[in-house]
């Protein structure tokens, strides 16, 4: 074992001075400072050099025209056929052009080209730069709205304004006047950075073949490109949580693929590569969600990796199976959290809309077709690309869209357990049903998390019809977005489920809850009967009241939410519910109707004491309260309906809802008062501790909610609010205990 162990050992350390002789060339590349495009040459590697020029002497016009033909070879798109591509653009998005000259205008007339990159400084009409703006030039992206305008109008002014934008960050980083990444609002931080390579990159490659874009500013702007790479490696050396870095090594990834002919590159790139598939192996749920649990996150982080992967994909580098599963898993987990109108819920920090109820996930969707030509993938692909993909898009892959094979996805109810959403689903298209719950936080960095802990959303007849609501970090009032007032949940007194919230050091607007109550996932399971989920958290347990949440779809009729408050001491028990609703058929009623007749009907099957209507920013919600209790139980019928005479009928004393009768049953209970709701052999109760039915008794040890079902000689019993309980058969005198759970038991 020593001999294996010294041996090893040796190899070892040969690899790591293999590893460090290489990475010392690469330090060769300064991260502090942009070398001039006059020594740019000396720091290629010996064999390139050689190729340039066979006697190393390598003139900026040699060089310059070296790079053109390889950018041309291993960019997303070859630059040389940039006018027909262009052409093609203003066919396929003939709106683009105002979205981008608007774009263009605010951000020159915003800043200067020689732009200061350290707070404080004033916009070009005097007013305060903000920590958010300074994030967002930073990032550089309407810089690409720049550029395009000179593809519209042929302005070489927009070249020249990049071009100087580019140089005032080089000049502020060799004077140290510019924003540190310890003060909040780096500019080298490596999101920002990594944003800044991607954008830069774009721009590079829709200027080159343009006259006014020199050899100078060329290689100015692959020299910059370069310190950002050492820069961004040194800044980078250990695995950091978040997409913040993940942005910064998908940057780092591809200046290192771009620019390969530089000593120390493929450092960089192994590095880079280590990284990334140490996010991905952390980041990505074995489910497929990332550990962010936002849609917004979940598709940055495609882009992440696709960038990557793709330019990997055209220079012919290998591409480990790790990254090509699980970005595959990234795409494939959209169909599965796709509302029946092929959109998404919104979940967590999704920030694009603000005040938005849903996602667009057909462009990206679009874009997973592309790359695996997945039929299932298809069915929610477009015609044509998002405009700001097409130039990550060769022709051939524009090809497929002619002819996008397309099939309805095999998806019913189904959980992402890793990552804390369960899904109840009934059918697709514009008549199929959804229900969400959210029932995680991420341990490692919750800052993206909502206050919405066992709360739900749902679909119906192509309406959201629970909503939550897309957010934006600069709006003063992102806390009370993210906080319980605008979800689907239970609340207690005047407690909210997000706690503690602060902001980040940087001042851009962003904030996170520093306290978040604990979920925890008791039961979900999923038959002919009912998809069930049980769930409780410890949100609280700070004034001393326990609480759980069950969800039934019963027979993919309706959804029933069941929350259940106890305590020592008297309190006020609450529901919230998005949307707007009328109270005229009083608190155990309420109504929300849309612009195509459909509606949501809430009904409570326990009588409540009040209902408040209250709302912002063109949003409102139903409060409803059950108070002084020490402790209570909101048994809610969810009951979608397509047309006003499938509605729960108000005018009617016997409630029925789509064949469901509530409360007689040919059991009897324990319980005169238990609620219970009956449809042909199949009953479901509440609060029992026995039922009875002829010469059959079933005695629980506790009292349950359960649904039963007795056709022929065949009974089926289901616990409804926990995982097991033994209970008692007595049929024909004969006595045996059993064991009855979540599981369907006969």
């Amino acid at each position: 074992m020593k001999k294996k162990f010294t041996t090893g050992g040796k190899v070892y350390i040969f690899l790591f001075a293999l590893l460090f002789c290489t990475h010392l060339l690469g330090q060769t590349l300064p991260k502090d400072r942009v070398v001039s495009e006059d020594s740019l040459a000396m720091y290629l590697q010996p064999s390139v050099q050689k190729e340039i020029h066979s006697n190393g002497n390598i003139s900026k016009a040699q060089l310059a025209a070296y790079f053109r033909e390889k950018f041309s070879e291993r960019y997303f798109f070859d630059w040389k056929n940039t006018a027909d591509k262009f052409q093609l653009y203003q066919e396929l998005y003939p709106n683009k052009q105002t979205s981008h000259d608007e774009r263009a205008k605010d951000h020159r007339s915003k800043f200067q080209d020689s732009t200061q990159w350290k707070l404080p400084f004033n916009y070009l009409n005097g007013e305060p730069v903000n920590p958010y703006a300074l994030r967002h030039l930073s990032r550089q992206h309407k810089m690409v709205d720049v550029a395009f305008t000179y593809w519209y109008d042929s302005n070489d002014d927009s070249i020249a304004y990049f071009t100087k934008q580019m140089q005032s960050l080089n000049a502020a980083l060799e004077s140290g006047n510019y924003e540190k990444i310890k003060d909040g609002n780096g500019v080298y931080e490596a999101f920002r950075s990594g944003y800044r390579v991607l954008n830069w990159l774009q721009i590079h490659n829709l200027f080159l073949g343009t006259k006014a874009y020199s050899d100078e500013n060329q290689l100015t702007t692959i020299a910059t490109l370069l310190q950002h790479g050492e820069h961004l490696y040194q800044s980078n050396l250990e695995f950091v949580a978040g997409n913040h870095q993940t942005r910064g090594m998908s940057g780092l990834a591809m200046i290192a693929i771009l620019l390969r002919d530089f000593k120390g590159t493929e450092v960089w790139y192994q590095h880079a590569m280590k990284l990334l598939e140490e996010h991905i192996d952390k980041e990505i749920n074995t489910d497929g969600f990332q550990f962010e649990r936002s849609v917004h996150y979940h598709m940055s982080d495609i882009g992440n990796y696709y960038y990557v992967y793709r330019l990997a994909q055209i220079s012919h580098l290998e591409i480990p199976l790790l990254w090509q599963e699980n970005v595959r898993k990234l795409f494939t987990t959209l169909t599965k959290i796709a509302y029946p109108d092929k959109s998404a819920p919104v979940l967590q920090d999704d920030t694009d809309i603000p005040w938005a109820e849903k996602n667009d996930i057909s462009g990206i969707l679009t874009l997973g077709y592309l790359i695996f030509e997945d039929p299932e993938m298809g069915y929610f692909a477009n015609p044509q690309v998002e405009a700001k993909q097409f130039w990550f898009l060769n022709q051939n892959q524009l090809k497929l869209l002619k002819n996008i094979k397309k099939e309805q996805p095999n998806i019913n109810s189904t959980a992402f357990k890793d990552t804390g959403y369960y899904i109840m689903r009934d059918g697709w298209g514009k008549n199929g049903s959804m229900l969400l719950i959210s029932a995680g936080v991420d341990e490692k960095k919750p800052d993206h998390q909502h206050g919405d802990i066992l709360g739900v959303q749902a679909m119906a007849h192509s309406k959201v019809i629970l909503p939550n609501y897309q957010v934006r970090y600069s709006l003063k009032d992102l806390e009370f977005f993210k906080n319980s007032m605008t979800k689907n949940v239970a609340l207690v007194d005047d407690e909210l489920l997000g706690k503690h919230y602060t902001s980040n050091k940087g001042g851009s607007g962003f904030g996170k809850f520093k306290k978040l109550p604990k979920p925890n996932v008791i039961a979900w399971e999923n038959n002919r009967f009912v998809d069930l989920f049980i769930g409780s958290h410890n949100g609280f347990n700070n004034i001393g009241v326990s609480y759980s949440r069950q969800v039934i779809n019963l027979s993919n009729d309706f959804w029933i939410i069941k929350d259940n408050f106890s305590a020592p001491m008297a309190h006020e028990f609450k529901q919230v519910w998005q949307g707007h609703y009328t109270t005229e058929n009083g608190p155990n009623l309420l109504r929300s109707t849309f612009d195509n007749g459909t509606g949501l009907d809430i009904l409570q099957l326990q009588p409540i004491d009040k209902v408040e209507i209250d709302g912002t920013r063109g949003k409102e919600w139903a409060v409803l309260s059950k108070e002084n209790q020490k402790s209570f139980q909101f048994i809610t019928v969810l009951f979608p309906f397509k047309t006003y005479d499938t509605r729960i009928d108000e005018g009617t004393k016997e409630i029925e809802l789509k064949g469901w009768k509530l409360n007689p049953s040919k059991w009897t209970p324990d319980n005169a008062d238990a609620i219970s709701l009956t449809k042909k052999n199949t009953s479901i109760f509440f609060s029992v501790k026995s039922l009875e039915q002829n010469n059959i008794k079933i005695d629980f040890e506790e009292e349950v909610d359960v649904l039963i079902n007795f056709e022929g000689d065949l009974l089926h019993l289901q616990l409804l609010n926990k995982n097991e309980v033994n209970a008692t058969l007595i049929k024909d005198g004969v006595k045996r205990t059993v064991k009855y759970s979540t599981k369907l038991s006969k």
